[in-house]
């Protein structure tokens, strides 16, 4: 039987709030600059339909910011990449 996921489902952050191998990657990516997804994906190795789907996600979570097509973290996702590493 196939598991259905409800909307909150993230596979960047995990059931306990953290954020995944992959998404830590990301967010260590954007610590002190601003990347476009296209820039993001050779650091993290992961393929860009991966990296802007978890861009969006983190970005829905609150973790990073959008603007003028480049990813920053905001406050709460810097305080979270604080809290992991």
């Amino acid at each position: 039987m196939r598991e259905v996921f409800t909307g909150d489902f993230m596979p960047c952050i995990g059931s306990d709030g953290k954020p995944t191998t992959s998404a830590k990657k990301l967010l260590e990516s954007l610590k002190s600059k601003v990347l476009s997804a296209e820039e993001i994906a050779p650091i993290v190795g992961q393929p860009l339909f991966k990296v802007r789907s978890s861009l969006r996600e983190l970005e829905t979570a609150g973790w990073i910011k959008l603007s003028d097509g480049r990813h920053g973290l905001t406050e709460q996702g810097e305080r979270i990449l604080e809290s992991i590493s």
